[in-house]
């Protein structure tokens, strides 16, 4: 393991932070396009939309950890994504943290509440992913 690893709290004051930048990220990638198709009479099924999300927000997440380990508010915080060996993560690791971290926060926090007992402090998704998230050096 290499770089420190951060408390709970600052990862979350992170977490917060990036929930007001993924607004932004949707108000364009996701919201406009959507009432654009509903001015044209089109409207998705409930499934379209729910990918069209997930896509939406992937990509923001995927992309600025797999280009330097950290998304906007990772940066302000001086937080990084690394692989538990203190690399940059693969692609893969990538993507299943994502994929996981989902339900990891949308049943009722458990991948939050993982961490309190976890021995290094890691969320759930971070555990399964093979990734921690560390200081930035």
């Amino acid at each position: 393991m290499t770089g420190s690893l951060p408390g709970i709290r600052r990862r979350l004051a992170s977490l917060l932070y990036e929930s007001l930048l993924v607004l932004g990220v949707l108000s364009i990638g996701f919201m406009i396009p959507e009432m654009g198709l509903a001015a044209a009479g089109i409207l998705p099924s409930s499934g379209v939309t729910a990918v069209h999300l997930l896509v939406v927000v992937g990509a923001y997440f995927i992309w600025y950890w797999m280009h330097g380990g950290q998304t906007l508010a990772m940066q302000t915080w001086k937080l990084q994504l690394m692989s538990v060996r203190g690399t940059p993560p693969l692609a893969w690791q990538v993507v299943v943290r994502y994929l996981l971290a989902w339900p990891c926060f949308c049943f009722f926090g458990a991948g939050v509440v993982w961490a309190l007992f976890d021995r290094d402090r890691q969320f759930l998704h971070d555990r399964l992913a093979g990734t921690r998230i560390v200081f930035k050096r």
